[in-house]
Formats: structure tokens, sequence, C-alpha cells
């Protein structure tokens, strides 16, 4: 799904790129490697050995201990996205309002995660996709909760019709997004590859998994091994939904209100 057209519309100028944050159509500027370095290179090096080794598409020991039950494999990109999220004071007063509409569908989207033994962390999918905001639609015409394009949303059961559009209605919605991403992460082996085909499509993110790594199914690492080969946008993606979980997970340390008393609409 191209839900962030645009994320990184960027202009090089020194190391600096002016990145169109389309989520909200609102142009922020985004810290980003020299022109001469190599991004997914770089994203790779802050990869621990034993994550690479270990990666299977689920979160490991360690970061379910710790609170995540996505893969958190460290990657620059997380870096700046958190860094962007955090101190720009226009994207973190949009943040804000993000974290203060969470507590309103959290436990409705939590209870069908539990019910499909999901990560609970995809909820931060949502939160990138629309900053909780059930009537969210954007200029590719995708809508709802989870930002679905009208074919998506009516393969996976929404009626969307000039009279009934169910992807405006969040308990269905998350029903249909969440069989969505069921079935791409039977398909690609790991949540990560599920997201950027959740954002791009599958049958790109299959081509390019098929001529990087010779299978579809892969690990989460592999996110960051075809992440030059996918769009701009989606080169993000999975960043965005770490940064954003790492921040809502510990909304203080980043300088926010606890996301139950952060400022609402």
């Amino acid at each position: 799904m191209n839900r962030i057209k645009g994320i990184l519309k960027s202009k090089l100028t020194g190391n600096v790129a002016i990145a169109g944050l389309a989520i909200l159509a609102v142009i922020y500027t985004i810290p980003h490697s020299s022109p001469d370095s190599n991004p997914v290179g770089m994203a790779l090096d802050r990869v621990t050995a034993s994550a690479l080794a270990d990666a299977s598409g689920d979160a490991g020991e360690d970061d379910i201990a710790t609170g995540w039950d996505l893969a958190n494999l460290d990657n620059a990109r997380v870096d700046s996205w958190i860094k962007l999220f955090s101190t720009d004071p226009k994207v973190k007063s949009r943040f804000a309002l993000w974290l203060g509409r969470k507590s309103t569908f959290e436990p409705m989207i939590s209870a069908k995660l539990t019910e499909r033994d999901m990560p609970q962390d995809l909820i931060y999918l949502a939160m990138i996709e629309s900053g909780f905001n059930p009537k969210a639609q954007s200029p590719a015409k995708a809508g709802g909760l989870w930002q679905f394009i009208s074919e998506t949303g009516q393969r996976y059961g929404l009626t969307v019709t000039k009279k009934v559009d169910e992807r405006n209605q969040p308990a269905k919605a998350t029903d249909a997004a969440l069989a969505y991403l069921s079935d791409l992460h039977d398909r690609f082996g790991s949540w990560y590859l599920a997201a950027a085909a959740y954002n791009t499509g599958e049958n790109r993110v299959g081509r390019i998994m098929r001529q990087v790594t010779g299978s579809e199914k892969g690990t989460d690492a592999d996110y960051y091994r075809i992440s030059s080969l996918l769009p701009r946008e989606t080169q993000d993606y999975v960043p965005m939904m770490i940064a954003a979980a790492t921040i809502s997970k510990d909304p203080v340390k980043y300088g926010f209100a606890d996301a139950g008393e952060a400022m609402g609409e």
C-alpha cells in the first residue's frame, strides 16, 4: 500500500535530504546519509551477527523480554525517525496526537491481534498509516485506520461504495488488515517483509526477494537486504514503524507525556 507516498521525495543538499512526510501532508527535514554512501550497507553493518543468523520473521527471546514481539533490529534509519519524531517541533506535535489517539483504538486492535495470535506491535503499522485517524484519506484514495485502497479492502471483505465505505469502520477495517497481514506473513515468513508488502504490494516484494535471495520466504533481516530495490517510501516504512513503537513504549524518555496523557486533537 502506498500510504506514505513521497516520504522521501528528497533533494540531497550536502548530507541532508529534504523529505516529504506525506502522512498528514506536511513537509519536514530528515537527516540522511551522504550521496556517496550505501545506506543499505550501513544498515546491515548495524545489525548484529546474531540477529542476522537468528532472525526468522518473529521476535527473539531478548526482544520479548524487553517488551517487543516484533524484531527490533538496530538500523540507522530507525534512529533517524526516532530523532525526527521526538525533536522536530512540528513533527513531535503531530506524533503527540497519534499517541493521544492510540488509547482509543488499542483495546480493540489488541484484542483482535490476540485472537489471531499475531504480534501486538503491529498496532504501530496502523499508527504510521493513519495516525489512528479512522477517517484518514491519502492522495492515492486509500482510506481508514489501516489505509486500504478500494481493491484490497474489497478483496478482504470490506464494502466500498459511494454510500458505504467500511474502510472507515475501525473494527471491520482491522479485521481486514489483520487477515491481509497474516496472509502476507504466511507468504514471506517475516513480519518486516509482510509490512513492506502491505505498503508496496506483495508481487513486487516477492519478485525482489526471488531476485536477491532466490526465495520469496525470508527473515526480517532480508528487509534491509532488499531495501535498496524497494520504492523509496517502502525503504523507510519498517524503520518508521519501529521508531513509532520505540517512542510509544517509553514516551517520557523521548520527551512526550505518558501515552495516556498525550494531547488529543
